[in-house]
């Protein structure tokens, strides 16, 4: 029957190394380092991240404007399938009129499906080109959210990867110290008796 002694390289004991000390101890930091320094960078970023987005979004929503604008245009001949799928955006020509300069065209990018003579939203900087919409609070959270996780994973993998160093390097420490110990007791115990 096998019975295991919890805590035992931090007690005094003979049996006890240096290596043993110093893999405790390191045991605890790896510990510290997953379960509090790990969510804490990740959260770190992840605010972080999600005030550049909010900067970014307020500036984007300050040079964008939406206008609501009818497809003039027909929607082109498609020929790849990823172009045949339905969710994706095509561009096509646009009318509108805008305030104090009477009706415009423009080719912008337009919601898949949408036929000639259908209303749609669209976007366009102050230069007039067609842009995406601005990112809305839930993309910059989702944003914050995903760099938060991933600075918070990257910090756990290199955790570990010092760890799995750390117990390469400890090892080669233990097998020293063994054969030190044994160099000098092995003597006692090999040489014949009288």
């Amino acid at each position: 029957m096998r019975i295991r002694v919890r805590g035992w390289r931090w007690r005094r004991n003979p049996l006890r190394r240096r290596s043993d000390v110093v893999e405790a101890w390191t045991v605890l930091v790896v510990t510290v380092l997953l379960f509090v320094v790990a969510p804490l960078a990740g959260v770190a970023a992840g605010l972080h991240a999600h005030d550049r987005a909010r900067t970014l979004a307020v500036q984007q929503r300050a040079e964008r404007h939406q206008v609501r604008a009818v497809v003039i245009g027909a929607q082109p001949e498609r020929r790849s399938a990823l172009e045949e799928d339905r969710r994706h955006p095509y561009r096509a020509e646009v009318r509108w009129t805008e305030p104090g300069k009477g009706v415009r065209t423009a080719w912008a990018r337009v919601p898949a499906g949408a036929r000639a003579g259908e209303p749609v939203s669209v976007w366009f900087d102050s230069r007039g080109r067609s842009v995406s919409p601005p990112p809305d609070e839930a993309a910059v959270w989702q944003h914050a959210v995903t760099v938060g996780l991933c600075a918070a994973g990257g910090t756990a993998i290199v955790v570990f990867l010092g760890r799995m160093i750390e117990r390469r390097v400890a090892l080669r420490h233990r097998l020293a110290e063994w054969e030190r110990e044994w160099a000098r007791t092995g003597p006692r115990w090999t040489q014949p008796r009288m």
